[in-house]
């Protein structure tokens, strides 16, 4: 062959592109969706709007642009990484200074057809800038102390930005993240144990500078009883419903902590709940499924493709969908503090839908393009 693996690639037909889609992880998100546009249809007490009609839609319009990023070519990807970083970043800084507040945080940017949150679109960013740094060191490289600065810088940045919103629950994401790349990476675990006996170390300066709302959720969180009808309530209604759903729940549309106004957030943080309290244990364990058959896509995908950087994109955004999806179900049943983190495709929330459906559509253009060999070295 005259032309190596990688320039045939490089030149892949769209129609070659097209058919190289993953089309049942697309049947799988789509039941995914439906089950959302399903609950929020409940939670609306039986009415298309206000949530239903739109979170179908936004997914549709998802679903167009998850495969126009699958068909990038991923090496186009790596050049954008860091320029798609720092324009994150810099939607950052601007909702600081002409950002909206909501709920006592300000973290939107309005443009006036939609609400922009840019701590949502950072997480792919940060995700892309990340496989791309650690594309261009060899092992050795990447084992040495010195060599976690520039990734630190990266990673904290953004984390700084965001708890200034502030938004706990994201910049934790980030961080989680971030340690799932450079895991995969291949950074060394006493690295990690090094950060976490730090990370241990510093609580008492951290907890300093926590607002008084989130020291409260911390205290609700170890004792949900000491105000149960205050910063306890939620939670404690959650648990409620929770149970009451036994093993197959009481029917679609006839549960009672959500539809008699018990459950709050029912459209976005505790969905799960109001699922799981109208379809039951059965219920909760079919989305589970679900979310196990992506994330095992996801995994996949990254082992079978074969540069360093489409690899630790793969990871960094399985490792994304992991966080959602853990995170939003241990704080509804009291596993974790309360954090307001939304359930993919299924909580109502148009940016978070966006960061979802981007992502997928980095996993699906790593597998489109997994035959690609990119160099770690020169140019791409």
């Amino acid at each position: 062959m005259a032309k190596s693996l990688g320039i045939q690639h490089y030149q892949m037909s769209l129609g070659l592109k097209f058919r190289r889609i993953t089309w049942s992880l697309v049947l799988v998100l789509t039941m995914t969706a439906m089950i959302g546009t399903a609950m929020l249809y409940s939670a609306a007490n039986g009415n298309l709007d206000p949530w239903a009609s739109r979170h179908a839609a936004r997914f549709g319009a998802g679903l167009v642009m998850m495969i126009g990023i699958a068909l990038i070519d991923i090496r186009h990807l790596l050049r954008w990484a860091y320029g798609i970083y720092g324009l994150a970043l810099a939607m950052l800084g601007l909702v600081e200074i002409m950002g909206i507040s909501g709920m006592g945080a300000q973290r939107w940017i309005d443009l006036g057809f939609f609400q922009l949150q840019p701590s949502e679109f950072m997480k792919m960013a940060l995700v892309l800038a990340l496989a791309r740094y650690f594309h261009g060191l060899t092992m050795e490289e990447t084992r040495r102390l010195r060599a976690l600065a520039a990734p630190l810088l990266l990673v904290l940045a953004p984390a700084a930005l965001v708890l200034r919103q502030p938004d706990l629950g994201t910049a934790v994401m980030l961080m989680l993240t971030s340690a799932a790349i450079l895991l995969a990476a291949g950074v060394r675990l006493r690295i990690f144990a090094i950060v976490a006996v730090a990370g241990l170390s510093a609580i008492p300066l951290a907890w300093q500078f926590l607002r008084d709302y989130q020291k409260e959720r911390i205290f609700t969180f170890l004792d949900p009883e000491r105000d149960p009808l205050g910063a306890g309530y939620h939670i404690l209604q959650s648990k409620i419903a929770l149970g009451s759903g036994g093993m197959f729940g009481k029917g679609f549309l006839n549960g009672t902590q959500s539809h008699l106004s018990f459950l709050p957030e029912r459209q976005t943080d505790f969905i799960f709940t109001m699922l799981a309290e109208e379809f039951g244990l059965m219920g909760g364990l079919t989305l589970l499924a679900l979310y196990t058959l992506i994330l095992i896509y996801g995994f996949v995908i990254g082992l079978g493709t074969k540069s360093q950087f489409a690899r630790l994109v793969a990871t960094g955004v399985t490792a994304t969908f992991f966080v959602y999806v853990f995170t939003n179900i241990a704080m509804v049943t009291g596993l974790i503090p309360v954090v307001g983190v939304p359930l993919p495709l299924v909580s109502y929330g148009g940016t978070a839908m966006v960061t979802i459906m981007v992502g997928v559509g980095l996993l699906m253009s790593v597998y489109v393009h997994r035959d690609i060999e990119i160099p770690r070295r020169g140019p791409v």
